[in-house]
């Protein structure tokens, strides 16, 4: 059995980074999708992939992967850096600006 371990990216409509500090454990599909001829609907007899766990650590997601004899790959999140302005946002109201404030 083969397993990824990442960390969620947040999705597009968080600005922040909540839920995305837990770590999760996917396994791969054993087999292909087929489609009903009848209702053209997907299906699979593959449970596994309905499967999703979250650790709270990478390590206690490894662990658990070797515990249990799964091949698990790892894949690290991409971090990006934050954007911190000298102002902030109250830099878009101050009253001591040089000149006009437009877009």
């Amino acid at each position: 059995m083969k397993a990824r371990i990442y960390q969620p990216a947040r999705t597009a409509m968080q600005s922040g980074s909540a839920k995305t500090h837990h770590w999760v454990l996917d396994y791969a599909p054993a087999e292909a999708r087929e489609v009903d001829p009848l209702m053209g609907w997907t299906s699979s007899g593959d449970t596994q992939t309905q499967v999703r766990l979250r650790f709270p650590s990478k390590e206690a997601a490894l662990d658990y992967a070797k515990e249990h004899g799964i091949e698990a790959i790892v894949q690290e999140p991409h971090r990006r850096k934050p954007n911190i302005r000298k102002g902030g946002y109250g830099e878009n109201f101050a009253t001591n600006r040089r000149g006009p404030w437009t877009h």
